[in-house]
C-alpha cells in the first residue's frame, strides 16, 4: 500500500478513517478488536468514535466503543501509534450540548473510558446554537492548552456558525478548527457541497466525511429484491426507489469493472478525489469488510470515470 499519509493541522494520518460507530453494537469487543488489529496491520491509524456510540442500543447507555477502544489501546500497548478523534455534544435521546461544562465533564469522561491523557482530535458533533461562538472556542482552547485535546474539528455545523467559529479563533489567537466532519457521498452531495464546502476551502480545513457508503448502499450489496440482514438496511433501501440511486449505483458498477474492485472502493476513491476530503469515514463490523475500504486509498480514478459517477450523482 503506497504511503500517501495526509496532513490534518499537526496530525498524520492514513486516507481512511475507520469509524467506531459499530464498536459495542454490531461488533462485540473480541470482533471489534480483531478489525481494529487488521486496520493498523494494513497501514491505518486513523480511528473515529464519539462518547454517544452506542446509546441507542437497547441495554446499552453511550460510550460502549469509548470503552472497546480503550481496552484495545490498554491490551495492545500502542496508543502513541493511532490518531484517536472522538466527539462530544450529542446525547440520546436528549443532546449533551456544547456549554463549557458539557464540553469539560465530556472530555473527561471520554478520557476515562479511553484509558488515555489525550484525544489527538476532538470533535464538537452538533452544533449547538444556543451557545456563543467565544464560549465553545473558549473552552476547546483550554483543552488544548491543558494537553488534554491536540486538535478541534467540527461537525454537524451549519456554513454561518462554522465561520464565525473560525473567525473568533483567529481573531483571538485561540486553537481553532483544523477539520470538518459532514455527512456527504454520492447521493448526499447538497450536505456538504455549497456554503459548507466553500467555509472549509476558504479556511483550509480538511474534509472527513461521514455516511461515505450511505448506510451501505454505496457497496452495491442492496438490489431489487434483494434481502440485507443488517441494521442500517431500512435507510440504505430507500436510496433504491429513487431515480439518482439507480444512475449511481449502474455508475460505480461501470467504473468498478474497469478496475476489477468493488463499488465500496470506487464510492470512497471517488470522495477521496474531492476538494478538501482528506479521509472518508466508514465502519467495518468484521475484518472481511476491511479489504474494500482500504483499497480505496491506492485507487486513482480517471477524470471521465470521476465525471461519470459526478454526472449520475446529480
Amino acid at each position: 500500500m503506497a504511503d500517501n499519509t495526509q496532513k490534518i493541522g499537526d496530525l498524520s494520518v492514513f486516507p481512511f478513517s475507520l469509524g467506531g460507530n459499530v464498536f459495542g453494537w454490531t461488533a462485540n469487543e473480541a470482533e471489534s478488536f480483531r478489525v481494529l488489529d487488521a486496520f493498523v496491520a494494513a497501514g491505518g491509524n486513523f480511528i473515529d468514535t464519539a462518547d454517544v456510540y452506542s446509546a441507542w442500543v437497547p441495554g446499552n447507555e453511550g460510550g460502549e466503543s469509548e470503552t472497546v477502544l480503550g481496552n484495545w489501546f490498554a491490551s495492545r500497548g500502542n496508543r502513541s501509534d493511532v490518531v484517536l478523534a472522538t466527539k462530544v455534544g450529542a446525547g440520546y435521546p436528549e443532546p449533551r450540548g456544547l456549554t463549557s461544562s458539557a464540553i469539560k465533564t465530556g472530555v473527561e469522561e471520554s478520557l476515562q473510558r479511553l484509558r488515555t491523557d489525550y484525544i489527538d482530535l476532538y470533535y464538537t458533533h452538533y452544533d449547538d446554537p444556543s451557545v456563543p461562538v467565544e464560549e465553545i472556542i473558549t473552552t476547546l482552547d483550554e483543552l488544548v492548552r491543558e494537553g488534554k485535546v491536540r486538535e478541534i474539528a467540527a461537525s454537524n455545523v451549519s456554513a454561518e456558525r462554522l465561520d464565525a467559529q473560525l473567525a473568533f479563533s483567529t481573531q483571538e489567537s485561540l486553537a481553532r478548527y483544523i477539520a470538518l466532519q459532514p455527512h456527504y457521498n454520492l447521493v448526499s452531495r447538497d450536505t456538504f457541497e455549497g456554503d459548507l464546502a466553500d467555509v472549509a476551502a476558504r479556511h483550509g480545513l480538511a474534509t472527513i466525511p461521514y455516511y461515505s457508503l450511505a448506510s451501505g448502499f454505496l457497496t452495491g450489496k442492496y438490489r431489487p429484491g434483494t434481502a440485507v440482514d443488517s441494521p442500517r438496511s431500512t435507510g440504505a433501501a430507500k436510496y433504491l426507489e429513487t431515480e439518482r440511486g439507480q444512475k449511481v449505483l449502474a455508475a460505480l458498477d461501470d467504473v468498478a469493472a474497469n478496475h476489477a474492485t468493488e463499488p465500496t472502493t470506487v464510492a470512497l476513491a471517488w470522495l477521496l478525489a474531492q476538494p478538501t476530503v482528506a479521509a472518508p469515514l466508514a465502519s467495518a463490523r468484521s475484518v472481511d469488510q476491511l479489504p474494500p475500504l482500504l483499497a480505496s486509498v491506492d485507487l486513482k480514478l480517471t477524470q471521465p470515470e470521476l465525471d461519470l459517477l459526478t454526472s449520475a450523482s446529480d
